[in-house]
This record gives C-alpha cells, sequence and structure tokens, in this order.
C-alpha cells in the first residue's frame, strides 16, 4: 500500500512517508539552509580522504526522522571506502518548496535530494533516473516510471498510506473515565464531548504553518475523496468537471464544527511539535498527528511513562478510510538523485552507492530500531519490526484493521501544489471565523478553476 506513514508527512507535505509528513519548522534551520544554498558549491566535492562527497538535502521532521537520516549517513560514512553522504536539512512545509525553488534558482542542487513536486521538475530535467540496481531492491508498487520510462522518485520510507494521520491520545485517561477508541465517527464526536463534560479539553491541533492543518482535514474529508476511487480520484475528477467541491460542504461543516467545541484554543499559532508537549503535560486529552510512529517516539522521548495509543477518526459506517501512497504525481514524496549530480560521475556513483546502502535490509532494521518505519524493501518479510514504543501495536493493527479502506487520490493537475497552499490557508481562516463556509467554498472554487486553466 502506500502513501504517508510512519514519521507521517501528510501526502503533499512535502515529506516522506514514510508522509516522508511530520516536520518541525526552525527559522534557524531556513538560516542556515540558505547559506547553504549561498555557501555550497553544487552537489559536493572531494574529502580529504580522497573520497567523493555529496549533499542529501531533506525536510527537517519531527526529531525521530532526524535521528534516522543522522544514523543512516554516520553508517554509511563508516563503511564506504569512495563516497561521504553530508546532510543538508532544509525547514518543512511550504518553506521547504521555497527553499528548493531558490536552490534551483542558484544551479545549487544537491547529489540526493527528498523531493517534492517531482513532476515539475522531472519536465524540467533536473532530476535524473534512478538506476535500476537500486529500484529492484525495492517492492514493484512503491514506485513507479514517469510518461519518458524512468524512475526518478524511490520512497525515503515506508509507504503504509496516510495510516500517519491520525489521533494520539492519553491511554491511561481514557480507562480512568471509561472511554474507548470510536468506533464510528459519531462515537468520536460523543467521545469529545464526554471529555468535555469532564471539565477537560478533548483535542489539541496546530495552525502555525498551514500543512499541519491536514491533520485534522483529511480524515473528515476521506469518506468523500474514497467515493471517487475507481474514477481516477477526487481532484482528477474536479478538474474533468465530472466532480464537485461542493462535495467538500459536509466535511467542511464537521471541521468547523469540532474546531469551533472541541480543539484547544490558540491553535492558530501553535507549532506542530508543540501538540506532543500539550498531550504529555495533560493539557489535552487527544492531538491530531501525521507522524505515525514517528510521533509516538517522540513523546516516549519527553515521557517514558505516558501510555500512548492512536486511531483513525472513522467514517459514520465504521470504515477508516486511507489515501494509499502516491509514488507518481503532484502528491508524490520520496528521494532523488539530481541532473546536476548526474554530469559529474563520482557523485552519481557516490548518491547511487548511498541509495543501496538505504534500500539494504541492514539499513531497514537500522531505521526500524531507531524508531521510523523502513522502506518498503523486497526483503521486508525479514526486517525487525520494532514494537517498543508504547502505541506502536496500535499502528501495526491498522495495517490489520478490517475496516480499513484504502483508496487513490493522486491529483495529476501541475499545479495541485500551489492550489494546496492555498486551499489549507483557505481552511484555516473559515475554521478561525474569517470567513463563513460558503465565502471559502467560493474562493477555493475560484483559485482551484484559475489553477487548472493555467495548468493547461
Amino acid at each position: 500500500m502506500s502513501d504517508v506513514s510512519m514519521r507521517g508527512r501528510g501526502a503533499d507535505e512535502p515529506g516522506m512517508g514514510m508522509a516522508r509528513g511530520t516536520r518541525l519548522r526552525f527559522v534557524a534551520v531556513a538560516a542556515v539552509g540558505a547559506l547553504t544554498l549561498v555557501g555550497c558549491g553544487g552537489g559536493g566535492g572531494t574529502s580529504a580522504g580522497g573520497r567523493t562527497t555529496i549533499r542529501f538535502t531533506y525536510a527537517t521532521g519531527d526529531e525521530t526522522w532526524n535521528t534516522v537520516l543522522k544514523a543512516v549517513t554516520d553508517a554509511f560514512n563508516k563503511q564506504s571506502k569512495d563516497a561521504v553522504v553530508k546532510l543538508d536539512p532544509l525547514p518543512a512545509g511550504s518553506d521547504y518548496a521555497t527553499a528548493v525553488k531558490t536552490m534551483d534558482a542558484t544551479g545549487n542542487w544537491p547529489a540526493i535530494i527528498d523531493m517534492r513536486d517531482a513532476p515539475t521538475y522531472i519536465k524540467a530535467k533536473k532530476l535524473a533516473p534512478i538506476p535500476k540496481d537500486v529500484t529492484s531492491l525495492l517492492q514493484d508498487d512503491v514506485y513507479a516510471p514517469a510518461p519518458d520510462g524512468n524512475v526518478y522518485v524511490v520512497p525515503g520510507g515506508a509507504l503504509n498510506g496516510e495510516i500517519g494521520m491520525n489521533i494520539v491520545y492519553d491511554k491511561d485517561y481514557f480507562a480512568k473515565h471509561g472511554l474507548e477508541v470510536p468506533a464510528t465517527y459519531d462515537d468520536f464526536i460523543g467521545l469529545m464531548k464526554k471529555i468535555k463534560a469532564d471539565g477537560d479539553v478533548p483535542l489539541a491541533t496546530a495552525a502555525a504553518e498551514v500543512w499541519p492543518s491536514d491533520q485534522l482535514w483529511k480524515p473528515l474529508a476521506a469518506p468523500v475523496f474514497a467515493e471517487h476511487d475507481k474514477d481516477g480520484g477526487y481532484w482528477n475528477q474536479v478538474q474533468a468537471g465530472k466532480a464537485s467541491l461542493d462535495e467538500l460542504r459536509k466535511p467542511l461543516e464537521k471541521l468547523k464544527y469540532i474546531t469551533d467545541n472541541f480543539v484547544l484554543k490558540g491553535w492558530q499559532s501553535t507549532a506542530d511539535a508543540q501538540t506532543t508537549t500539550l498531550l504529555v503535560n495533560h493539557k489535552v486529552v487527544m492531538a491530531t498527528s501525521s507522524a505515525g510512529t514517528g510521533r509516538l517516539l517522540d513523546i516516549y522521548k519527553v515521557d517514558p511513562k505516558f501510555n500512548a495509543g492512536l486511531f483513525i477518526v472513522p467514517d459514520e459506517q465504521g470504515k477508516i478510510n486511507v489515501m494509499k501512497s502516491s509514488v507518481n504525481g503532484e502528491s508524490a514524496v520520496g528521494l532523488s538523485i539530481s541532473a546536476q549530480a548526474q554530469k559529474n560521475k563520482p557523485q552519481y556513483e557516490a548518491a547511487t552507492e548511498f541509495l543501496k546502502f538505504f534500500y539494504s535490509l541492514d539499513t531497514a532494521n537500522l531505521i526500524e530500531k531507531t524508531g521510523a518505519l523502513a522502506p518498503n524493501i523486497k526483503d521486508s518479510d525479514k526486517v525487525v519490526r520494532n514494537t517498543s514504543i508504547p502505541g506502536s501495536k496500535d499502528y501495526f493493527a491498522l495495517l490489520k484493521n478490517p475496516n480499513l479502506v484504502w483508496f487513490d487520490n493522486t491529483p495529476t493537475m501541475s499545479t495541485f501544489a500551489s492550489f494546496n497552499t492555498f486551499f489549507r490557508q483557505a481552511r484555516i481562516e473559515m475554521q478561525d471565523g474569517q470567513t463563513t463556509i460558503d465565502e471559502a467554498l467560493k474562493k477555493i472554487k475560484a483559485e482551484f478553476q484559475k489553477d487548472a486553466a493555467s495548468a493547461g
């Protein structure tokens, strides 16, 4: 299956699933990234020991993901005789997309990049084909060729769909108050009403940056999206005139109702990472997340005694609708080799060597041990799963839940990333009371028509 996963980058979070997606956002990192763009030349150089040094640019994420990448690159650098990989972190979310555009404009591509908006850069010939000796290490359904027949993006983490888009909760609170994980959407609303009646705040969510707003929205909209699974996906159907944006009214109404009645005040200025602190400090009973097991590990690091669990908001019939990972199209995320590195044989060989190491069984076990979910390699049945993190068994159970319904919703519109940023902001303004649902839908329709027209 596929989409965001463990750490959970959101489908187009611009983050790996893996989710590739939930990441901390630091102005300081943005400043470092800007300096890197100006100060570093190309994909790398030659180290003092004669080894080829290459850069690996990625979107900074939850602390777990940062730790995973450091562990993997350290292990690679220790064993490689020919290459050295240096991590080049940039801020996540929309800032990452902006940083990549700046990097492109300055002609300063790294050898390996955590890719977003892949079709745009493939069309511009900024990415190199991934060699078959890399793709052969992966399960066949977690990558796909572009229209020209080449593969340009391979997964950075487990493609378990948007199972990373979930609700993390305080299991001890549930036990103390006789609460259960909701089996239907009405149960979810009833659950929040009971928590509020007991004088506690049911839910924390974040909107200091626009992309975490997906964490509550997507589960609410999933039933609508799932209805269009066999028709090319909801967004493609809207573009073709076979589906209507008016279908989003009901989930928008649900979103507004939950925000107005059950979400901790101040969500507009809350950073995604802060929700962990709010949960552990018992300011709220539940928190939205797109980081999957990465968020659970973050909680464990803050408070090893905190008894965390997670669930996905079900629909009215009790189905758990989860979007598959996109392995192509605008919402696909993963790792790529730059065309700039391809022009430098030692850099291209170093990038290939690193990716082969990244998709090895030993590295998969290292990733799992460090707290994330490994990419879907062909030897996945030999990977040692880490179930020691409190709540992680809930995550793995979701993959086997009989009510789990996978659906496709991969937009092919080349300007969708731009539209999606607008759509997120429009939702936040609606939730915040700056606009009504009618006004928000009117603005969303106009923006979609404009972006669809510019896409050609």
